[in-house]
C-alpha cells in the first residue's frame, strides 16, 4: 500500500532542473557566439573604404562681402501700396543690391496709391538721395519725393510703392518677375 511518493517528487525537480540547465546552456552558447562575432567585427581588416566629399567653394566671410558691396547706414521701410503681390519683398532685394539697408517690407495702409512716394523721415538728406537714386528720381520731383519727419518709426526713409511702379526703368526687371 505504500507507494513511493518520494521518487515522484524527485523526478519533477530533476526534469525541471534539466530543462533549466539546457536553457542556460543555450543562452551561454548564444553569448559565446555574440562575443565571437563582436571580436571578429572589432578586429576586421577588410578592404578600406575611402570617402571623398565634393569640393565646395568656401563661403566668403561677412567682412569680404561688406568690402565688395558696403551697405550704407540707411534704414528704409518698403510698403506695398499698389497691390502687386510680393512687390515689397522684391523691392527690398533690389534696394539691398543698391547698398541700402531695408529693415522692413510690408503692405501699406491701402492699395490705392497712384504714385510711388519716397518719404524722408528725418533730416538725413543723404539717405533720401541714395534711395531716390536707386529709383532714378531726382530730389526736386515733388510727385515722388516728400518730407514727413517721424522719428518714432525708426527708419530714415519710407518707400510706398504706387500704381506707377511699372513706369520706373531702373526696376522694370523686378516688376516683370512679380506679374
Amino acid at each position: 500500500m505504500a507507494r513511493k511518493k518520494g521518487s515522484r517528487r524527485n523526478k519533477k525537480p530533476q526534469s525541471q532542473s534539466m530543462t533549466l540547465n539546457a536553457a542556460i546552456g543555450i543562452v551561454g552558447l548564444l553569448l559565446l557566439g555574440f562575443i565571437y562575432s563582436f571580436s571578429r567585427n572589432v578586429t576586421h581588416t577588410g578592404v578600406p573604404i575611402e570617402v571623398t566629399f565634393p569640393k565646395k567653394d568656401p563661403r566668403p566671410l561677412a567682412v569680404e562681402v561688406y568690402q565688395k558691396n558696403p551697405i550704407e547706414n540707411i534704414k528704409v521701410e518698403v510698403l506695398n501700396g499698389c497691390g502687386l503681390k510680393g512687390i515689397a519683398a522684391r523691392m527690398a532685394v533690389f534696394l539691398r543690391a543698391n547698398n541700402v539697408d531695408v529693415v522692413r517690407s510690408d503692405n501699406a495702409d491701402h492699395y490705392d496709391y497712384p504714385n510711388t512716394v519716397i518719404i524722408s523721415r528725418n533730416e538725413n538728406i543723404e539717405s533720401l538721395k541714395a534711395v531716390s537714386r536707386s529709383f532714378g528720381i531726382t530730389l526736386d520731383n515733388k510727385t515722388h519725393i516728400m518730407t514727413d519727419p517721424d522719428e518714432s518709426l525708426g527708419v530714415d526713409v519710407t518707400v510706398i510703392l504706387g500704381k506707377d511702379i511699372t513706369n520706373f526703368i531702373a526696376i522694370s526687371d523686378i516688376i516683370s518677375t512679380v506679374q
